[in-house]
């Protein structure tokens, strides 16, 4: 016999389910932000292409909630640097690529991307600004955010990186605005994801970095099998959540500990 506590909550998931239609789930609260970095040195890298592949793949994924990944409820993707400094740029809505398929979502970041290797900048501060500014103007600051930035992570001002250039990468603004925010660096070279996880002078906000080699392995068939349908990559699905959207710990960088 079925015990009177099991049966009465099969009948309360019954009258739920037979009332509207279906167990309601929660609505989607995570602000997604990408940038994609057009300086030179990256448009002119060999990950240029299989980045746009791969944010393709990924942005479907999670608008249409694939494998149980997080659909976001406000998305924005624009570039990081150029051919000036501090030079306020274009962000593309969530609609601009909704319901499109993951070759027309790939055109469509391929013409929004371009390649031109001759932009010397990669301003990181100024992205950030305008991520701060959406999440502001949108009344976002009570939402988690995740900024997710394809680049190979090192700061361009029309000369020569030096290393002391990731203590003057700021990101204080977003700090500022929601305890729940995290960065996400894909394409990076173990050394510069180093100095972006101790170098960048942060307090709440987190940091999680991934090598450009290790990305590369998304494609590969154990990871995407080839012949089944996307909404089926299970296996993809799971790369993602363990190698990107990686759960990080806050860690508190002061400006003293980066001159150390």
């Amino acid at each position: 016999m079925i015990d009177k506590k099991i049966f009465s909550f099969i009948l309360f998931v019954g009258l739920l389910v037979g009332c509207s239609g279906g167990i309601k789930t929660r609505p989607p609260r995570m602000c997604l932000i990408v940038g994609m970095d057009i300086s030179g040195s990256f448009l002119g890298s060999k990950y240029y292409n299989d980045s746009i592949r791969f944010l393709s793949h990924y942005l479907d994924a999670h608008m249409r909630g694939y494998g149980g990944m997080e659909v976001p409820e406000t998305l924005f993707i624009g570039p990081i640097g150029g051919s000036k400094d501090n030079e306020a740029k274009t962000f593309f809505p969530k609609q601009t690529f909704e319901g499109q398929s993951i070759p027309k979502i790939a055109k469509k970041l391929k013409e929004i991307f371009p390649k031109n290797k001759t932009n010397p900048y990669s301003d990181f501060n100024a992205f950030f600004d305008q991520a701060a500014n959406i999440i502001k103007d949108r009344k976002l600051l009570m939402r988690p955010v995740t900024i997710l930035i394809l680049s190979d992570g090192r700061p361009a001002f029309g000369r020569k990186p030096q290393k002391t250039d990731y203590e003057k990468i700021n990101v204080a603004g977003l700090e500022k605005l929601t305890r729940n925010i995290t960065i996400r660096l894909l394409y990076t070279s173990a050394e510069v994801g180093k100095n972006w996880q101790t170098k960048v002078p942060r307090r709440r906000v987190k940091i999680w970095t991934q090598d450009a080699i290790v990305m590369e392995q998304w494609k590969e068939p154990n990871i995407m099998i080839p012949g089944k349908p996307f909404k089926e990559q299970e296996k993809f699905f799971k790369w993602i959540k363990d190698q990107v959207d990686f759960g990080v710990r806050s860690r508190r960088v002061d400006k003293k500990e980066t001159a150390k």
